[in-house]
């Protein structure tokens, strides 16, 4: 999605070329942003914008501003009941890696979004050959019940800011955040994207996918591999791209790994 005044290019497998004004830099609305912990803690915040620097969202989404792949209105009521719905899975598998990632999609009760159509964007994002099944190591399995690797939670602002918070990780209403084995998705980051990431908000939900899922295959953080190149999906995208091309994928169409030099 483009929002006013923060157009950036992402990368499409070419370097596209930034619409207007390319002066605020992409973010990779994970890990990073301003959200501060209240503490020390393990968990991580997540992406999003500087709220005190991007115009906020209203409640309520509009189709134009969503931007939603199926371009419905998602409402975004400020918090929920807290109970979620675990989306139902027939056991297939993306990928033929001989490590196989179990997970889970849950999406909290009450809100605009059906487990069972997250579930299959996340796996789609997962199944994808830009993805980390790539490496021909990782394989991912949608689970329902019995045991997992990780979950994803797609939660109201409030109810993020609450298991979050339990954490110790200040997230406002604005930002996601990775607690344990969970990665809580802020419902306005999911419907809304970021201002200041410039591309369809399918993009956006891929970078948040493929970053969380990366720590959780064991990647660390990466940095911009040069100018013009695009951002590694485990860059922290949102803290500037240094010269780089806003990129959701771990891997061009090609096969290239799209990485650059870890972050000490």
């Amino acid at each position: 999605m483009v929002a006013s005044g923060a157009a950036v290019a992402y990368y499409q497998d070419r370097q596209a070329p930034a619409a207007g004004d390319a002066s605020v830099d992409a973010g990779d609305m994970l890990e990073g942003g301003t959200a501060q912990p209240r503490a020390e803690r393990t968990p991580r915040v997540s992406e999003s914008p500087d709220p005190s620097t991007s115009p906020s969202p209203s409640t309520s989404a509009s189709a134009s501003a969503s931007a939603s792949p199926s371009s419905t209105v998602i409402d975004i009521p400020a918090t929920g009941p807290g109970t979620f719905t675990t989306a139902q899975a027939d056991g297939s598998v993306v990928g033929t890696g001989s490590r196989m990632r179990r997970y889970k999609v849950l999406v909290e009760d009450g809100i605009d979004v059906s487990a069972s159509a997250a579930a299959a964007e996340i796996s789609d994002v997962l199944a994808d050959r830009r993805g980390w099944t790539r490496d021909g190591v990782n394989s991912f399995q949608l689970v329902s019940s019995g045991s997992y690797d990780f979950v994803v939670k797609i939660a109201t602002p409030g109810t993020t800011d609450n298991i979050c918070g339990a954490a110790g990780l200040l997230t406002r209403g604005e930002v996601n955040c990775s607690v344990g084995t969970d990665v809580v998705v802020n419902l306005k980051r999911w419907v809304l994207g970021s201002p200041q990431f410039d591309g369809p908000i399918g993009e956006y939900r891929a970078l948040i996918v493929n970053h969380e899922v990366g720590h959780r295959i064991g990647h660390g953080h990466e940095t911009c591999p040069g100018p013009g190149r695009p951002a590694p999906a485990m860059m922290q995208q949102i803290k500037g791209l240094k010269g780089c091309v806003a990129n959701a994928w771990p891997y061009g169409r090609d096969g290239t790994y799209l990485g650059g030099p870890a972050v000490p």
